[in-house]
């Protein structure tokens, strides 16, 4: 590309580029991807948008395709990568002038120049750090501020860096330019709050440069020293910290004061150095533990002093009072200031920063954070209490989500107090013991101050309900008091009604009687029914807790079950925010899996209800995700009843696991669990129910942790409607197979298995058939010793099957493979003997022992030689298979196959326990078709050998038993005579 017109065509066609019409901006961008790779592309955009007359977007458009174009084409190896001549000229281009006058256009050209300096700095770009230390020091303002902004953008970029040799370099870097950097920090601070207090105007600039510089020098003290504790400058800069701190906490209370124009001040700049501050501390004592120790004792004086003293009134904001608190934190659980339990072992520097932390944190300091993190910072602020009244449902949700402890005022204190409560709890426990003491009995309802007090020290209570265990008697406070103050109905009480609750949910999981939880729920019927909207919300979240807890009695709870699960029905109607439907959906969900079946009388009107709601909630696919949630539980509930659902679940689940519909991303995991459950208690198949198979092929082309799901679901269409569904789906079926068992798990293999295994076990006859392509691979890989015990357990299982239900198909499919190895089929069906005999203890499921005696006795009666030759072994896994599934009646001393089942029982529950679904009844069902349920072993053998004696008479029969080991003999002899 000629650079002398290139840039002319170019600044053409990104004009075209910037059109809002399509017509003409899709060809511009083709035209521009074609250029990519051409020699002076990027020269060309050089000079577009370092030229300040063009227009901006244009401009704009120029720097963000030489940006992109960096990541492609820059590195040496790259396809199509630039020359090392025109990247020599535009590295020299790009800090020729630092005078850009837009913004937004500087700040790339920072980013881009960042990026080049990650690639090339300083090997083959040795002047681009002197040439910016250089222009940070001149006289115009832009060029400056321009120079600084860039030389943020390269430090932020280069101390990003991981290898140990770009490491290496950028503490060099670091060394060479820190005293400048500290000095340069220093002049424009100085200069910015000599501004501010003469009123020039221009404070503002020299505030954006103090913010630059900073965040220069906070990228080199922590990434550009190995220890930085060493380095005078460094810790000396770190000291001047808190002085600068102070200065521009007073700088921002005399703005305010003044009420000087905050637009024109930018205070908003000015908070955000205030944070810049405390990042550069916080950041130091997350890398480089042991070199703050030096700085433990100011700190937390600092922090303490303007968060939990006078020091901080009118001076502090919320973000900075975050930051103090995410600094004392830091320093309360830094594991390397905690000694270990033998001090010996502990590094001198461990010893000496938990020495400052005992002598900073004694009785009275803490005792002061504390009373004041309950009664200061805990207490509802007018702010909150006016959204509980104008947004019940943002405050209840808000209140339980909690935001990011990092960022937010009020989770950031719950996490200080939680981590200083359990790092001093002896001296912290009797402080808010005597605060609850202080609060007993009910509060007036006009002391609105006392009701606030009152909320905080509970949520103190809640809290620290884990650490308090040993020094709080909930039982009887919870009788005494607790209860007492739920009965206070007065509007203004409803703080602590709302507060107790949440406590006690707090405590139920901790401490607390079960022969109290009938009164527990009958306090949650009461306040379910509660006037405020966010009381009942908490009371259903405490609910939750109950009947989630590993003390839950079902039998307490149903004389309470019907009006609760009316309540919250009403609750759920009742609500109109996503998160709080989702909320509440999630305790009914609960609750229905709790008492399970007996939940059946009171659904109606849920289910009623559900389908409204799953079309209201088109654009909420988590509110989705949690109805079909209380769907799954809703099903295992009902049981067979469930079918009067079908109308309304099938499509949902058929949308839910259609991997060609986007909501598929958010709704598969919890579809295929409802589709499971609604198959496992479906009481008969529909065409409709048949019909959601279509989406499987994709589900399982997709893979993903999703597909042990799949099988199952697989399984149970299997055990539901085998011949039905074999018809319709077995083909396509038996493809996905063979084309997942060739790129597949050890684990998958054995699933997919499993579903052949299952298919022959309730259709013998057309099973095989149906699934023949899977299963030559199956006597292989018995024939070539499969060396994973589970996948030879399986494949065992399989052949054993086929030959005790089909052996003919058996006999077809070994002269198959025998035509395929040019081998003899009767040395085949040896070899096959043999393995099965060497690898019985590969199978460890009784079943299938079992299993492999009944289809290797199905040999006999025979005369083949080979069958003969492998007689001993075959007897040799028969007495195995005695031993383990023979049970000996010490009354009449004769055995019983106890595998055997004679008739179908009706498997009794207790409360605690699942009942069985329609899928359990269906497989037992078939186990009493089942030959390993249905035969005795013990008189298949008998039967057997009986055959085998009258074939080859007595003396051929005794020649063939001499083969048999004797102990085998008597043993064999010893199950038989107690037939």
């Amino acid at each position: 590309m000629d650079i002398s017109s290139a840039s002319t065509v170019v600044l053409q066609t990104l004009t075209q580029a910037a059109s809002q019409d399509t017509a003409v901006l899709k060809p511009a961008e083709e035209q521009l991807k074609q250029w990519e790779t051409q020699p002076g592309f990027y020269s060309a955009l050089l000079n577009i948008f370092t030229n300040h007359a063009l227009d901006i977007n244009v401009r704009w458009l120029a720097v963000l395709y030489f940006k992109n174009g960096i990541d492609r084409y820059w590195r040496r190896i790259a396809p199509h990568a630039l020359s090392e001549e025109e990247k020599s000229s535009l590295r020299a281009g790009l800090i020729a002038n630092f005078n850009e006058p837009v913004n937004q256009i500087a700040t790339q050209i920072g980013v881009l120049i960042a990026k080049v300096a990650r690639l090339d700095c300083p090997r083959h770009w040795p002047e681009l750090i002197p040439t910016l230390l250089e222009s940070v020091k001149v006289q115009d303002d832009l060029r400056q501020h321009r120079a600084l902004l860039t030389f943020y953008h390269v430090t932020k970029t280069l101390s990003s860096k991981k290898l140990v040799a770009d490491k290496k370099l950028f503490q060099d870097l670091a060394s060479g330019i820190y005293s400048f950097a500290c000095s340069l920090w220093n002049h424009h601070t100085d200069t910015f709050l000599q501004q501010v207090y003469t009123g020039d105007a221009s404070a503002i600039h020299s505030l954006e440069r103090t913010l630059l510089s900073l965040k220069v020098l906070r990228k080199l003290t922590v990434h550009g020293f190995v220890e930085p504790h060493k380095n005078l400058e460094v810790m000396e800069f770190l000291n001047t910290v808190f002085e600068r701190l102070k200065q521009f906490l007073e700088c921002r209370k005399y703005i305010y004061g003044r009420q000087v124009n905050q637009e024109n001040m930018c205070n908003e700049k000015l908070e955000k150095t205030i944070i810049l501050f405390t990042k550069v501390l916080l950041d130091f004592l997350d890398y480089h533990p042991f070199s703050f120790i030096s700085l433990i004792q100011r700190s937390l004086e600092f922090a303490v002093s303007y968060v939990f003293t006078g020091a901080g009134e009118g001076v502090v904001f919320e973000r900075f009072i975050v930051q103090c608190m995410n600094l004392i934190k830091m320093i309360v659980k830094n594991e390397s200031y905690k000694p270990a339990k033998n001090t010996e072992e502990s590094k001198p520097e461990t010893l000496e920063a938990h020495k400052i932390k005992i002598h900073f944190f004694n009785y009275s300091t803490l005792t002061e954070i504390c009373r004041r993190l309950v009664s200061h910072y805990f207490l509802l602020t007018p702010e909150e209490l006016s959204m509980w009244e104008d947004d019940p449902e943002g405050f209840a949700v808000e209140e339980a989500a909690g935001d990011s402890y990092k960022y937010s005022l009020r989770p950031c204190t719950e996490v200080l107090f939680l981590d200083i409560f359990h790092e001093y709890s002896q001296t912290l426990t009797p402080v808010l013991l005597e605060m609850v003491q202080n609060l007993h009995g009910p509060t007036n309802v006009d002391n609105t101050v006392g009701l606030v007090v009152k909320d905080a020290v509970y949520n103190a209570i809640g809290l620290a309900a884990y650490e308090l265990f040993d020094s709080v008697d909930f039982d009887q406070w919870f009788n005494s008091q607790l209860l007492a103050e739920l009965q206070v109905t007065h509007i203004r009480y409803k703080l602590i009604r709302r507060r107790v609750i949440w406590l006690i949910g707090q405590w139920i999981s901790v401490k607390f009687k079960s022969e109290l939880r009938p009164m527990l729920y009958e306090a949650i019927l009461n306040l379910m029914q509660d006037q405020d909207r966010v009381v009942r919300i908490e009371t259903a979240t405490t609910l939750k807790l109950a009947v989630d807890d590993f003390e839950f009695r079902t039998e307490q709870f149903i004389p309470y079950l019907e009006n609760i699960f009316s309540l919250l029905f009403h609750l759920l109607q009742e609500v109109t925010e996503c998160d709080t439907k989702m909320h509440v959906l999630h305790v009914i969900s609960c609750v229905i899996e709790r008492v399970g079946m007996q939940i059946r009388p009171y659904v109606g009107c849920l289910v009623q209800y559900l389908p409204l709601l799953w079309k209201q909630s088109e654009d909420h696919n988590m509110l989705r995700c949690a109805i079909l949630t209380t769907l799954i539980h809703l099903v295992q509930g009902l049981g067979a009843d469930s079918k009067n659902l079908y109308p309304f679940l099938l499509p949902v689940i058929q949308l839910s696991t259609d991997v060609s519909q986007p909501p598929h991303v958010y709704l598969l995991e919890d579809g295929l669990e409802l589709w499971l459950v609604t198959l496992e208690n479906s009481p008969s198949i529909t065409p409709e129910l048949l019909g959601i198979f279509q989406n499987m092929s994709a589900l399982l082309e997709l893979g993903s942790e999703n597909v042990r799901t799949c099988f199952q679901i697989i399984n149970a269409y299997i055990f539901l409607t085998s011949s039905e569904f074999l018809q319709n789906f077995a083909a396509g079926l038996c493809q996905s197979f063979c084309e997942l068992m060739q790129d597949i798990t050890t684990e998958g293999q054995v699933q997919v298995l499993k579903v052949v295994e299952n298919v022959l076990k309730v259709n013998p006859i057309l099973g095989p058939q149906m699934f023949q392509p899977l299963l030559p691979s199956v006597l292989k890989g018995i024939l070539d010793g499969e060396k994973y015990p589970v996948v030879m357990s399986t494949y065992l299982g399989i052949a054993g099957r086929v030959l005790l239900q089909n052996m003919g198909f058996f006999s077809s499919l070994l002269n198959q493979i025998a035509l395929e190895l040019n081998q003899e089929m009767e040395q085949l069906l040896g070899n096959i003997i043999e393995m099965w005999v060497d690898r019985m203890d590969n199978i460890t499921q009784p079943e299938r022992r079992k299993l492999s005696a009944l289809a290797l006795l199905s040999l006999l009666p025979s005369e083949n030689s080979v069958i003969q030759d492998k007689f001993c072994g075959i007897i040799n896994i028969c007495v195995e298979a005695l031993h383990d599934v023979l049970s000996e009646d010490p009354d009449t001393g004769t055995y019983k196959d106890c595998m055997v089942m004679s008739h179908f029982e009706e498997q009794k529950v207790s409360d605690d326990e699942e009942p069985p679904t329609e899928q359990d009844r269906r497989k037992k069902l078939l186990a009493l078709k089942d030959p390993v349920h249905s035969v005795s072993l013990q008189q298949f053998v008998y039967e057997k050998l009986k055959a085998q004696q009258e074939l080859l008479g007595e003396q051929g029969f005794q020649s063939l038993m001499e083969s048999v080991d004797t102990e085998v003999i008597r043993q064999l002899q010893g199950f038989l005579q107690k037939l």
